[in-house]
């Protein structure tokens, strides 16, 4: 409790994301951010969990490019699509066909009706015409053949509903699947629509079983849904994969089912399911508020989406299936013809065949597989906000950064597991947007808050790292001022110092501003590169700049950082050279050497005045390797320990080496760049160095002059392969020593 009273205003910060979460859970301040998320999220869930599999059941007939180039432009004489069902129904023994199109005007394309007219005016006298006409007539009242084809036979015709101002009707609706009396008074938020758009008389005398297509689309323009059942005039009609459903199953009857329930105290008494009874057998089919149902797509759509068997209807025309190719199948004809602009934006594709929509949900309607959003989902997701909501605000100002994170981090992935399984395994589409941006949200305005609040104590943190630190690295430090210790260790760093050549040169010609205004221009540029690098300035030394990596910051990739810094420098020693001479100005040299090892690290000096700084042997061998530069004739010199660690370079071993104060030999070492931009030859001379100082160490001097007169070709300038021309010169004269290890002594620092 006293913890409690101490952050209760960090608390109800952290509470106000639960605030305005439970506002739009409520609907009463819908937030159109949150929906649309909740709607990717959904998407997103879907496509993780279809199916990805073939559903063999259901095949369609495709009126696809194909068959408008064999066959001819849409819509085809009746004539044609009579052959074709009755080569479906005949041939192919299917079990039920549905129409995912609608005829709604007569077709003429025969003749038949030009003919009549005939008869009745120019040609009524001639009674052989009149007699050709009575034997040819019903061999071309396509739409009769059509209707015969369909008559007697296990069909489901398609038309669609509209709305608009005028309420245009055409065509013929099925008979109401169930009447707005069933409704019992109860007011819904159904689909209702004031036009229609069916199929000729005789079609739907001849099928009287259809169902509507209409799918709905939501804000976005997605379409995930469609409804089973809408309303027209008082009266519920039926989807067309809902139709051929119950014909599958012997024509069940259809009733609203009733919720009955209360959330936050309100009397919901909707329509929560679509009831289907047959005898005392009944199934219900879970519904929203307007009495649809989300497709349960299986994957990407199309003839290659792997979801459904696609079959051309031209190839249905012309008999190229083998006879019971489709025996028990339950076809659809439909379209993915772009022309005929069946195509609609879904959550698993941006031009995804409508036709297939519908086969989803009848596949989905067969497996007792329908997603739906319940009518207790809003106190489901109010239920969830208090629980997390209220754990958050009370455990986060209670924990340390890290603990804050994980219990964060565990409650959004709870929530999101939760989500996902009630999905996958119940078929519930549960909102979760909400309470991952109050669960996020919250985190944020906590660390916020603790932030702002506490940064009064950080910032006498930060002065008091400054005091010891060079200031790039004290943001970071604050951030975990827990995990750093100005306290002397032992750690493997790398370290650099940098001496600029000829300053002091310049020193004698020029004035003591404008050598101070040169020497901080190449100082800020240089200190700009090892800062860009994470490293640590240690100390200006006259014209010398000493740096290190890996500490106070831990860095793995200390001495890859270390030579990246060292060839940039080198870099941008050379632009400054190129602008000098423009300004008339003396050009500038630079020296580097680079050690790694371990070295002491921590706060130096005096009570008046200490540093962090590295100190051992490791950093005087790095001192000492600097020195070297100017004896090899190159901008740096970099140890062996070092070169071990930083891969990626090209190398110039310059020579082994023991440096006053030490026994033991090193090996030094020049880094040429980065292996990806050293050209070919460059790396031949490399190899050819290699075998001079091979040759070299073995005192075998014919071999090394053979190999430095190669180098010289290739490099004639280069100060290195000069240095080894007057040692391999004067050694010459000297008999072999047994016990020379090739390495050079320097007595001095």
């Amino acid at each position: 409790m006293h913890l409690i009273v101490r952050h209760w205003r960090r608390m109800a910060v952290t509470l106000l994301p639960l605030f305005f979460a439970l506002l739009h859970a409520t609907d009463i301040l819908p937030l159109t951010v949150l929906q649309r998320l909740d709607d990717i999220i959904y998407d997103a869930r879907l496509r993780a969990t279809a199916p990805q599999t073939l559903d063999e059941r259901v095949v369609i007939v495709d009126i696809d490019e194909k068959s408008l180039a064999e066959v001819g432009r849409w819509p085809w004489g009746r004539n044609k699509l009579a052959t074709l069902v009755d080569e479906l129904f005949e041939r192919q023994h299917v079990a039920v066909l549905g129409f995912d199109v609608v005829f709604a005007e007569p077709d003429a394309s025969s003749g038949l009706d030009r003919l009549q007219e005939l008869a009745r005016n120019e040609l009524k006298d001639q009674t052989g015409f009149q007699e050709r006409l009575r034997q040819l007539g019903p061999g071309l009242d396509y739409d009769a053949m059509f209707a015969k084809s369909l008559a007697g036979r296990p069909v489901v015709m398609g038309y669609y509903l509209t709305s608009d101002r005028d309420g245009r009707k055409s065509g013929v609706l099925p008979a109401p699947v169930f009447e707005k009396t069933a409704l019992q008074g109860r007011t819904i938020r159904g689909t209702v629509w004031n036009g229609y758009g069916s199929n000729l008389k005789e079609l739907a005398q001849a099928a009287p079983l259809a169902g509507y297509f209409n799918s709905i689309p939501d804000g976005d323009g997605v379409i995930r849904s469609l409804p089973l059942v809408a309303e027209h005039e008082g009266r519920y009609y039926e989807s067309l994969s809902l139709a051929m459903f119950r014909l599958l199953a012997g024509l069940p009857t259809v009733a609203p089912g009733f919720a009955n329930d209360k959330i936050l105290g309100k009397s919901v008494q909707g329509v929560d399911r679509i009831v289907l009874q047959q005898g005392s057998t009944s199934m219900g089919l879970a519904v929203d508020e307007r009495l649809a149902t989300l497709i349960p797509f299986r994957g990407a759509g199309g003839p290659d989406g792997g979801s459904f068997k696609y079959v051309s209807a031209a190839d249905v025309l012309s008999q190229k299936l083998p006879a019971d190719s489709l025996k028990g199948k339950v076809v659809i004809l439909g379209t993915t013809a772009p022309g005929l602009m069946d195509l609609r934006v879904t959550p698993v594709g941006a031009a995804y065949p409508g036709v297939e929509s519908h086969a989803s949900v009848l596949t989905g309607l067969m497996d007792g597989h329908v997603l739906v959003k319940p009518d207790y989902a809003m106190g489901y997701e109010v239920a969830l906000l208090v629980f997390a909501g209220i754990g958050l605000a009370i455990g986060l100002p209670l924990l340390t950064a890290i603990r804050a994170v994980a219990v964060s981090v565990l409650t959004v992935a709870g929530l999101a597991g939760l989500n996902l399984y009630l999905f996958a395994q119940h078929g519930l589409v549960m909102p979760l947007a909400a309470s991952l941006v109050m669960a996020v949200t919250a985190f944020a305005l906590n660390m916020s808050y603790g932030y702002f609040v506490e940064s009064r104590s950080k910032r006498e943190l930060a002065n008091l790292f400054g005091t010891y630190v060079p200031p790039e690295l004290v943001d970071e430090m604050v951030k975990d001022p827990d995990s750093y210790t100005m306290q002397a260790s032992n750690r493997e760093l790398t370290v650099m110092f940098c001496d600029m050549r000829g300053f002091t040169k310049m020193s004698e010609s020029m004035e003591p501003l404008h050598l101070q205004e040169l020497l901080n221009g190449v100082f800020t540029r240089l200190t700009g590169i090892i800062r860009g690098n994470r490293g640590t300035i240690d100390k200006y030394m006259g014209d010398c700049v000493m740096a290190f990596w890996g500490a106070p910051v831990e860095i793995a990739d200390h001495a890859q950082l270390a030579v990246k810094s060292a060839l940039e420098m080198a870099n941008v020693v050379r632009d400054i050279n190129a602008e000098h001479r423009a300004r008339g100005l003396p050009e500038i040299g630079i020296g580097i050497g680079l050690n790694t090892g371990m070295m002491c690290v921590g706060d130096m000096g005096s009570n008046i005045r200490r540093a962090y700084t590295v100190i051992g042997d490791a950093v005087n061998l790095g001192s000492r390797l600097e020195g070297l530069s100017k004896v090899y004739g190159v901008d740096m010199v970099v140890s062996e320990s070092t070169k071990k660690l930083a891969s990626g370079y090209a190398w110039q071993e310059l020579d082994r080496v023991r440096v006053k104060g030490k026994d033991l030999a090193v090996a030094i070492f020049w880094p040429v760049g980065p292996m990806e931009r050293v050209p070919a030859e460059t790396l031949a001379e490399l190899k050819t160095w290699a075998q001079l100082l091979k040759a070299y160490r073995a005192q075998e001097w014919d071999q090394a002059d053979v190999c430095l007169l190669n180098l010289t070709r290739m490099n004639p300038k280069k100060y290195l392969y000069q240095l080894y021309g007057e040692r391999i010169a004067s050694m010459r004269s000297l008999p072999f020593d047994p016990a020379w290890d090739g390495a050079t002594n320097f007595e001095t620092k």
